[in-house]
């Protein structure tokens, strides 16, 4: 540092609008330095970093020089042009990324998550144009899963308040019920139900009208909406359900995509193909922006008609033109192989939801999910009830946690009296030792929290 601590956070106090936080007049944590999974604040302080960043991106850990390195270099010979001409990166990156997407072909690259989504809803609504089915440019979206922070990704989202008071929200946009076993909106239990949650998927697209429903997007495995990974069957029965209607099926890997989940993406775990697939945090483990809407060649081609001038997709992303972006991508994807991550993923995923089903036998905790290294813990005032535990106490929890030197997530602020999950979802190259440490400071701080 060239300046001193308290002159930084004055600054930072003075000048700096940061996200998803209210300005009290004081700084938050400010990150100076990190090595693996160890972040150091301004004033010394060290924390084992069990969120990858905060929002679940920082994949194969800090300080790889390796990929800063290779940036380094690419950025030198040539750190830019638009999309609209090709680099080098960006060809090796696609051709490697396909290699693991089996049935789909096309790589359209950008730079953020809702980015990358907003691609994907373009891409359905001028297709619909194109085959002369100009009313089929619905969407379907599900209650609880998160697609983006612009006003269309927004639209799309099933958590009520992230969304108020942005609105008129973007036509089109039609929710469908979660698929949450804890708190099933059928009031059901798996197996004994009928998959309720996937056949509603159908009855709102008989109410709709088929002919008006062009695709429907869905997180593989719920992400902030509460970590919730479907029971094996959802996306076979919605996978059909899509196929029989001529609905374009969209998975949002924008979490779980690049190894999250202990698959390089969390559809994979379900056995379906979808048509289109967005990605983004992990991709280059944030090292450097990049996102990616991946379609399959039906949807390429359809948005290749030569007819009309106006027949083509018609669409840029400014920065889908970074070779850093490729480059990083590229180098993250080495590691990942390479040092055998996937398998890590699995392990470690293993080992924490069990250490985290330990806390099952407290009463204020309700249930414990997840898959690979996206884990969740819901927390209730009481287990009859499943009244959710109120917000204040889910966030002291998470103060507490914090305080003993580990860091983890929160549902914050999406859903009226319901934010009260934490997740801890760290980087591909946890240890034992460190699963260890966060189980320890998750016990601590809900002892401390809740007796």
């Amino acid at each position: 540092m060239t300046r001193a601590p308290d002159d930084y956070i004055n600054g930072d106090v003075k000048n700096v609008w940061h996200h998803l936080t209210l300005h009290q007049g004081k700084a938050p944590m400010i990150i100076v330095e990190g090595k693996g999974l160890r972040i150091k604040d301004i004033n010394g302080k060290e924390y084992l970093d069990a969120t990858s960043g905060g929002v679940w991106c920082v994949n194969v850990g800090y300080g790889r020089e390796r990929i800063a390195d290779a940036v380094c270099e690419q950025m030198k010979k040539m750190a830019y042009y638009a999309a609209t001409g090709g680099n080098l990166p960006t060809i090796d990156f696609s051709e490697k990324l396909l290699g693991y997407m089996p049935g789909l072909s096309r790589v359209y690259i950008s730079n953020s998550g809702s980015e990358a989504n907003e691609k994907a809803y373009k891409m359905i609504r001028q297709r619909a144009h194109i085959a002369g089915k100009t009313e089929k440019k619905k969407i379907l979206y599900r209650y609880r899963d998160y697609h983006g922070t612009t006003i269309a990704a927004l639209s799309s989202t099933g958590q009520p308040e992230r969304k108020e008071w942005f609105g008129p929200f973007v036509p089109g946009f039609v929710e469908v019920p979660h698929a949450c076993c804890y708190r099933c909106a059928f009031g059901k239990s798996y197996p004994g139900c009928n998959l309720e949650c996937a056949k509603a998927v159908e009855d709102i697209i008989l109410k709709e009208g088929p002919e008006t429903v062009g695709g429907a997007i869905f997180e593989p495995i719920t992400a902030g909406g509460g970590v919730i990974p479907p029971v094996k069957e959802y996306y076979t029965e919605v996978a059909a359900t899509c196929k029989k209607h001529d609905i374009v099926l969209i998975m949002d890997e924008v979490v779980c995509g690049m190894g999250r989940t202990g698959a390089m993406f969390g559809y994979q775990h379900y056995g379906v193909t979808p048509g289109i697939v967005t990605m983004a945090k992990g991709v280059a483990s944030a090292y450097m922006p990049i996102s990616c809407t991946v379609t399959n060649e039906a949807v390429f081609s359809s948005l290749q008609a030569s007819g009309d001038k106006l027949s083509y997709f018609r669409d840029i992303s400014t920065f889908g033109g970074c070779a850093g972006g490729a480059t990083a991508a590229l180098e993250n994807m080495k590691i990942i192989e390479q040092e055998k991550l996937l398998d890590n993923v699995k392990a470690m995923g293993d080992y924490l939801i069990e250490g985290m089903k330990e806390c099952l036998g407290h009463p204020n905790v309700g249930d414990v999910r997840g898959k690979g290294l996206l884990t969740g813990i819901e927390f209730v005032e009481d287990k009859n009830s499943k009244t959710p535990l109120a917000e204040e106490k889910v966030i002291a929890i998470c103060g507490d946690i914090a305080a003993n030197g580990v860091l983890v997530g929160r549902t914050n602020r999406s859903f009226p009296g319901q934010n009260n999950i934490i997740n801890i979802a760290p980087a591909y190259i946890v240890s034992r030792s460190d699963c260890d440490e966060i189980l320890a400071a998750l016990g601590a701080g809900i002892k401390k929290v809740l007796g």
